[in-house]
């Protein structure tokens, strides 16, 4: 029977644990993603990318 597998280790999944197969497995994951180890790719530029030529410190007219 194959059944779900830890997306981590692929392991046979903990229902306790689910989608993960130990405790170490979610923690490695949350570490992932807290690390920006994991990223939804993007179009966009970063937020904190400023185009060139353009002045971000000049007082207003």
């Amino acid at each position: 029977m194959n059944g779900p597998r830890c997306p981590v280790c692929g392991k046979p999944m903990d229902i306790k644990l689910k989608p993960f197969c130990s405790r170490r497995c979610a923690d490695k994951d949350l570490n992932r993603w807290l690390s920006e180890g994991y990223a939804i790719p993007s179009d966009e530029p970063p937020a904190n990318d400023v185009e060139p030529g353009f002045v971000t410190d000049s007082p207003p007219d």
